[in-house]
């Protein structure tokens, strides 16, 4: 038998483990641990540290979450000053400042025809300040004025990216100083957790990463899931620093500490634009935001010669790219309907230079959007634009308000084709409902009409669909049906053949099934299950566009966002003048006797399932319900009957609370929907 390893050989293995996957997961972006492993060894450890506190060490990963809030930070005096960069915003500032530096260095004679630069990006966080002893963490402080900072030393251990200790090599005192900062997909759950809160959203990364390292509790900053990377050292006693800023650099990483892979050598001014340009075709796509490059130059030793000025360097520049926010004001507020029917409004802004371009217009995304922000028609407002990025309005600046500052109402008929505009409960969007005239939507619902599982027109696809609408050949699918071959053959790119084959495929379209005619109407989340079920329930067309919502209610699949969907598309007289001209026009099918599906114990109930139940997944309790002929609702409502709650339900159980909803457990519902 093994015998069994001393409580602290297991800990220190536990630890080192741990130290690894949180090396390759935060610093190299490269996990080797699936989070269920993960969570089992720090389990593992913390229970081995309750059993015998001594085992705990200031660097075990279990102290990244300390236990109790601070009263206060204290200051911290900086033992080498942290410096700020002076600025280029173009290419001739640039220029200017590799002339001054190779001018300086000629005085000093070190002349250089051209300089070496280490190239670098310009995070957009908060500067701080990492000071380690005998290669263990014991302080971090924010940069503070320069000479004096913050002491957020339990915040920052919070960070998994920044190692507790250095590797084996490390000096007796080394300061690294870098950035703290948000990755984009942290900062976007961060608001989406503020937003189910009904909390004030964060405005960007940096505000949102600034906001969690100078949180009194360092609980909090452990949630917000904060990242470092280094771009320079402080004080360092016991070693000496490698000759050049990118050998310091890669030093760091040889300490165990993250740098940034977006890092290069340049030579001289054309060097360094070559690496700001291809940052900025970058920028869009890296996992955090910058706002500019950093030129250093590289040889340390130049470095010493040119010195200081002032706060800043004169070795080193910062070269930012054009401003991403800018203030401007709302002009109007404009609908623009997409393809498939979704109402945006678009803020017309007083034209603004913002991220590289003139910016006219904003995204404002949903009613809601704008209702949440605030935003009123005359109002000054901070736009923004990252790369590619549609610009949107950040915030609205209130004390610039104009007393007759209007409100945005949604309008209730579509201003593309006047059809009527519905808003699903619990979506976010507002819809026009006439989706087979609307021309917003027309190619759209053309290319669905004709698909493969639809009514299969062979032959018809995007590019000829495109120039029969823009052509004006045709408006609705009914007017697919009286192109001839004279016509077709017309087209560019179609030959006779082709003309021939197609007028064919039409002509086949016109025998159908009634499941796959309804699936081609391109109703709103009616697929062709559900299509195939409002068919065998009703047999007939007619029936299905005269169904009152508590009729559709009774079709297997069917709960009330779908019976919604439908009601609101054959309400639309637009819609039922296409289906009347489709079958004018010789569309038709097979009509056949309902087959209604036995009613259950739960016949007409609607349920909505919250939470984690006790021994039933998800779908196995929707088929409990669907088995006994009840229905399940994504979300709560009025109309809603029951609502089946389990652990950690969250926003649908307070609304069923808000609402007088009934709620049950996982044992009533299978006490109700049992045999």
């Amino acid at each position: 038998m093994a015998r069994l390893q001393p409580l602290e050989e297991q800990a220190r293995r536990l630890r080192e483990q741990i130290k690894q996957a949180d090396h390759q997961y935060y610093v190299l972006d490269q996990p080797t641990l699936p989070d269920a492993e993960y969570d089992r060894l720090m389990r593992e450890l913390q229970a081995i540290e309750r059993e015998d506190p001594e085992l705990q060490t200031p660097d075990s990963p279990t102290q990244r979450v300390s236990g109790s809030p601070s009263r206060e930070f204290q200051e911290v005096r900086h033992a080498a000053p942290m410096l700020s960069l002076n600025n280029a915003f173009s290419e001739a500032e640039v220029t200017a400042f590799d002339t001054r530096a190779r001018e300086a260095l000629r005085r000093a004679g070190n002349e250089v025809s051209e300089i070496e630069y280490a190239c670098e990006l310009k995070f957009d966080g908060l500067a701080v300040n990492l000071r380690y002893e005998r290669g263990e963490f014991v302080m971090g402080a924010t940069r503070g004025d320069g000479a004096v900072g913050e002491d957020v030393t339990t915040n920052i251990r919070t960070i998994r990216s920044v190692p507790l200790q250095l590797a084996t090599h490390a000096p007796e005192i080394v300061e690294v100083r870098g950035e703290v900062l948000m990755f984009k997909r942290e900062f976007e759950r961060l608001n989406q957790r503020q937003r189910a809160k009904e909390l004030r959203e964060y405005a960007n990364p940096r505000n949102a990463a600034a906001g969690a390292l100078r949180q009194l509790d360092s609980r909090i900053t452990a949630e917000r899931s904060l990242r470092f990377f280094a771009y320079g050292v402080g004080e360092i006693l016991g070693a000496t620093e490698p000759p050049t800023h990118a050998g310091l650099l890669d030093w760091l990483v040889t300490l165990g500490v993250p740098v940034a892979g977006e890092r290069e050598v340049a030579s001289g001014v054309a060097g360094c634009i070559n690496f700001y340009d291809k940052v900025g075709r970058l920028r869009a796509r890296l996992p955090y935001e910058i706002d500019g490059v950093v030129y250093k130059v590289n040889t340390r030793a130049q470095q010493q010669v040119l010195g200081y000025v002032s706060r800043a360097p004169r070795f080193a520049i910062a070269h930012k790219f054009p401003a991403q926010e800018a203030i401007t004001q709302v002009t109007g507020i404009d609908i623009q309907v997409g393809r498939t029917g979704a109402l945006t409004p678009v803020a017309r802004l007083v034209p603004v230079f913002v991220g590289g371009v003139n910016v006219t217009n904003a995204t404002l995304h949903n009613e809601d959007e704008i209702r949440r922000k605030d935003i009123r028609i005359g109002d000054t407002v901070t736009v923004r634009r990252a790369g590619d990025v549609i610009p949107e309005i950040v915030a609205v600046v209130p004390d610039r308000r104009p007393p007759n500052a209007a409100t945005f109402r949604m309008p209730t008929q579509c201003p593309v084709c006047s059809s009527k505009v519905y808003r699903e409960e619990g979506e976010a969007v507002a819809r026009c409902t006439g989706g087979l005239v609307c021309a917003a939507q027309r190619k759209e619902s053309l290319l669905h009409f004709a698909g493969r599982r639809a009514l299969d027109i062979e032959g018809l696809g995007d590019k000829l669909v495109a120039q029969l609408v823009d052509g004006g050949l045709v408006r609705t699918p009914a007017d697919l049906f009286g192109l001839d071959v004279a016509t077709l053959a017309s087209l560019d790119r179609m030959a006779g053949k082709s003309a021939t084959n197609l007028a064919a495929a039409f002509e086949r379209a016109r025998s159908t099934t009634l499941e796959r005619f309804v699936y081609a109407l391109g109703i709103r989340n009616v697929g062709e299950s559900t299509a195939r079920d409002l068919a065998r329930h009703f047999g007939k067309l007619a029936p299905i566009l005269d169904a009152t919502e508590a009729e559709l209610l009774e079709v297997p699949d069917v709960g009330p966002v779908v019976a919604g969907s439908i009601r609101n598309f054959f309400a639309e007289p637009h819609n039922r003048e296409v289906v009347a001209e489709l079958r004018a026009a010789g569309v038709c099918w097979p009509e056949n006797e309902p087959i209604r599906t036995p009613a259950g114990k739960l016949a007409g109930k609607i349920f909505v399932i919250t939470g984690t139940l006790p021994t039933l997944k998800r779908d196995e309790a929707k088929a409990l319900i669907e088995v006994a002929g009840g229905k399940v609702a994504g979300s709560v409502s009025k109309k809603t009957d029951f609502v089946v709650a389990g652990d950690d339900a969250g926003s649908k159980l307070a609304k069923a609370n808000e609402l007088g909803v009934t709620i049950i457990d996982e044992a009533q519902l299978q006490k109700m929907g049992g045999d």
